[in-house]
């Protein structure tokens, strides 16, 4: 497939690096321009393009920026064919993005995307850690494959989605249409909690919507919490049981 990744940060990184391995024709871009790419991104064989570029004749672009920088590229996507494939991989934070009010009272995240954007998305690699993603793939069939959710309101981007996600080395679960996609926010069980496709599916439905924002905070504060003293600085493994005791 044609794809284009918008965003180079671990996410985008490590969905380039993997997609043009396997042979997908990959095209990266991020706002400060092709010149100013990382080579280690290229190193399995994407290209550095424009934004543009990597938005035109593409089956699939994967938007891996910043939530509240969603706005910000809705223009660039009045060109591209309804038949597109649009994969979303952000999370909302506050500290970072500010309050998004309609999020703050209740508006599904993936929702909140798709209306930027004005057509729909599918929602993955959103609840996984970037370290997961980069060291954690394995075939499939493996035991102890780690899953990824994923949700859509077109079948099309889902099996796409489903498809993509297989080739990074995860299974994938579907949570249901966008508007179920809560289901996989921060806060939630299934979050950056590497469960398998089995554990996934017995803990998908024990989210409790009004709890992951609460949830998701206490996470941030701890991580900061522990980022004040240059010896106790959080790793992964550390992320990695903070969500498993709060939010499971």
């Amino acid at each position: 497939m044609k794809i284009g990744i918008i965003g180079v940060g671990h996410i985008g990184k490590t969905l380039a690096l993997r997609l043009a391995e396997i042979g997908h024709e990959v095209v990266v871009a991020n706002s400060r321009g092709p010149e100013n790419i990382d080579l280690n991104v290229l190193s399995t064989g994407a290209r550095p393009g424009t934004i543009l570029q990597a938005i035109e004749g593409k089956n699939v672009i994967v938007l891996s920026i910043p939530l509240n920088k969603i706005p910000e590229v809705k223009n660039l996507f009045a060109a591209v064919p309804d038949t597109t494939t649009i994969i979303d991989t952000s999370n909302y934070y506050p500290a970072r993005d500010s309050k998004i009010e309609s999020i703050e009272a209740g508006q599904v995240e993936s929702l909140w995307v798709s209306e930027q954007l004005g057509r729909p998305i599918a929602k993955a690699w959103n609840a996984i850690g970037s370290d997961s993603l980069l060291k954690n793939s394995k075939p499939a069939g493996s035991p102890g494959r780690i899953a990824i959710p994923v949700a859509s309101d077109r079948e099309d981007d889902k099996m796409i989605a489903i498809q993509l996600i297989n080739d990074t080395g995860f299974d994938a679960y579907c949570t249901g249409s966008l508007v179920d996609s809560w289901r996989q926010q921060p806060g939630a069980p299934i979050y950056c909690t590497d469960l398998t496709l089995d554990e996934m599916a017995r803990l998908v439905n024990t989210a409790e919507k009004e709890r992951l924002a609460a949830r998701r905070d206490i996470a941030v504060a701890a991580i900061m919490e522990r980022m004040s003293s240059p010896t106790t600085n959080p790793d992964a493994e550390f992320g990695l049981r903070l969500s498993r005791a709060l939010y499971i």
